[in-house]
């Protein structure tokens, strides 16, 4: 098997070496393999048939994390995103590998009411004392990487939430994407985010009908899975203008549904003109005019940039002029901003110690600068930062820390 990848793409890359400060793997190792620069060069050995698929190629793809630092960073505007993207589903469909795992993660997480089960079992786990004795007794040491990380990852859900709806009229300006794993673990995200676009004058949706968006499946290859999501999600938003979402990872594979279902007679044009409606939170709230009085917080903020929404969508500023108007609040700059947190979907679950090695990192790098909350703007880096900051700084999507102000609520863990 040889990879079906166009080559013009691949010729685009001039080996120049500007990516590789900007992507993890290659901070971590220091081997050129594991760089955007190696991996095209992987890439475009097997094309020609020159290197088989399986074996270090699928290793060096399969280690990428997707955090697409290298695209901004290169000066010849290589579009590796598009590259690796094309070849993970020719690898996922022809490389057997993690077979069973993989497939009980996917029958899982963009399943809302699956994952609302698990999350009982989760939180029981925590009531119950069973979390205390694993940690206690040194037997979660003894476990394995993927095990360590799944349940490392378990986040502090509320019994409330569970079964319980993010609520918006039934037809709005903005229609808000409550996700799946977002709608089962951070329902507190989207509760905010609700409140604080009313707030600012905003008419809320909440559609009947959406689901996963598919992004969990697109970053890993399953596009056929990606793609029956992306169709469901353009039926459930027909007829709103403006698609509000909370999760860094979901708004970049919003936006580019055009692309996935580009070859869709029935789809193609709904598609994209689903995509252009798109936005982060912090864009339509960077486009409205504050209306609600902001509170103080007298506090310090560590902002984490979400991969996919800094490298993807090329958000970096909106965030922060939103927290900036919260009055007594204190951005503070970090050490090592742009590298990812190794959450990166599931692939946290999937390379669990190369992801437990950019999580720790990233961890130190946040609390190095003695912040009260760290921000971020991704459910993924939600979980990945507050596994490795536990009993450190409050861990908070922006929204929130704008709902408290907004309200007038002090901060409590």
């Amino acid at each position: 098997m040889a990879f079906d990848l166009d080559r013009a793409l691949l010729d685009e890359c001039v080996h120049c070496g500007f990516c590789l400060p900007t992507c993890p793997t290659f901070v971590l190792t220091g081997d050129e393999a594991e760089s955007p620069r190696g991996r095209i060069y992987l890439m475009g050995l097997a094309t020609r048939g020159e290197a088989p698929v399986a074996g270090p190629v699928t290793q060096h793809l399969d280690s990428c994390l997707g955090c697409l630092a290298c695209v901004p960073a290169c000066p010849s505007g290589v579009k590796y995103n598009a590259l690796i993207e094309s070849a993970r589903p020719q690898i996922d469909r022809e490389v057997p590998r993690d077979r069973f795992f993989r497939s009980a993660v996917f029958a899982l997480f963009p399943y809302p009411r699956r994952l609302r089960a698990a999350a009982l079992l989760g939180l029981l786990y925590r009531r119950l004392g069973i979390r205390w004795l694993t940690h206690r007794s040194g037997l979660l040491k003894r476990l394995p990487a993927r095990a360590r990380a799944l349940e490392g990852l378990l986040p502090p859900v509320r019994l409330k939430d569970l079964f319980t709806k993010t609520k918006g009229d039934e037809k709005g300006t903005v229609a808000l994407l409550t996700g799946c794993a977002q709608r089962v673990f951070f329902k507190p995200v989207n509760d905010a985010t609700a409140r604080v676009l009313a707030a600012e004058g905003c008419a809320v949706a909440v559609p009947k009908g959406q689901g996963c968006c598919g992004a969990l499946s697109l970053h890993t290859g399953r596009d056929e899975e990606a793609r029956a999501f992306a169709r469901r999600t353009v039926d459930a938003f027909e007829g709103y203008e403006t698609v509000v979402v909370n999760v860094a990872g979901c708004g970049s594979v919003l936006k580019e549904y055009g692309e996935l279902l580009r070859d869709d007679p029935e789809y193609a044009e709904r598609a994209a003109a689903f995509a252009g409606r798109v936005r982060d939170v912090s864009e339509v709230l960077a486009g409205l005019e504050p209306v609600a009085q902001r509170h103080p917080l007298p506090i310090r903020v560590a902002y984490h940039d979400a991969c996919h929404l800094a490298n993807a969508q090329r958000i970096t500023r909106e965030p922060r002029d939103a927290l900036r108007t919260i009055p007594g609040l204190e951005l503070v700059e970090v050490p090592e901003e742009k590298i990812c947190c190794g959450s990166a979907g599931v692939y946290n679950l999937l390379q669990a110690g190369t992801a437990e090695q950019l999580g720790r990192r990233k961890a130190e790098n946040l609390t190095s600068a003695r912040p009260d909350v760290i921000a971020t703007g991704n459910a993924g880096c939600l979980l990945q930062i507050r596994r490795y900051t536990e009993d450190g700084p409050l861990i908070m999507h922006p929204v929130e820390l704008l709902d408290h102000s907004i309200h007038g609520r002090p901060l409590t863990r």
